[in-house]
Formats: C-alpha cells, sequence, structure tokens
C-alpha cells in the first residue's frame, strides 16, 4: 500500500498494492487508520489500480474507512476499479455512499 497527501486540497489518495481479503485486510486497515490519523484530510480515494481481487472482508475495511472519515467530517471515494470489482460494489450497495470517480492521476 501506498499513500500520497495533497495538503492543499486535504486529499489523501491511498493506492492498494495487494489483493484485498481476509488475509490482508487487518494490515491494510491499519495502514490506511494511521495515515488518516495522521493527516486528518478531507477527501480519501482509494486507488484500486492494481487490485485484481478483493473479497468481503474487502467490503467490510471499505466500510469502516468511510464511517471513520465521515466521522471526522470527510468524504471518501474509490478510482481506478476493475468491472469485477465494481459488480461487487454494485451488489452490496456500497457505491451509494462511496462514489467511483474517474482516474485520478497521482
Amino acid at each position: 500500500m501506498n499513500s500520497k497527501y495533497i495538503q492543499e486540497d486535504k486529499l489523501l489518495i491511498i493506492e492498494i498494492t495487494e489483493e484485498i481479503d481476509h488475509h490482508t485486510t487487518e494490515e491494510i486497515r491499519r495502514k490506511v487508520d494511521n495515515e488518516i490519523t495522521r493527516f486528518m484530510p478531507r477527501k480519501v480515494i482509494f486507488d484500486f489500480n492494481n487490485v485484481t481481487f478483493m473479497d468481503s472482508a474487502g467490503i467490510g475495511m471499505i466500510l469502516g474507512r468511510y464511517k471513520m472519515v465521515k466521522m471526522l467530517g470527510g468524504s471518501l471515494e474509490m478510482t481506478n476499479v476493475k468491472p469485477s470489482i465494481r459488480k461487487i460494489f454494485e451488489m452490496c450497495g456500497i457505491l451509494k455512499i462511496c462514489p467511483i470517480r474517474e482516474a485520478q492521476a497521482t
């Protein structure tokens, strides 16, 4: 996982560089929580460009980060979501609260 903070925009971009499943979600969650606490961004963008697989543990991880960011007064979006993962997001209804935006330049 890589992250980039753009101070002028209070924007935190988190590039997930691995599959998101029950083996990896705890470490991803811990790292993301640390970055959110460190920067207190107004917007968090998860970049899924390198994610080829995600299971239900990933949905829980995304929802938990959404709640955390929302509680801090921010918003969460996703970008570079592959069709197979987009389908998972559509089926679980997460897109109603965490929109997918066009590709983000990093």
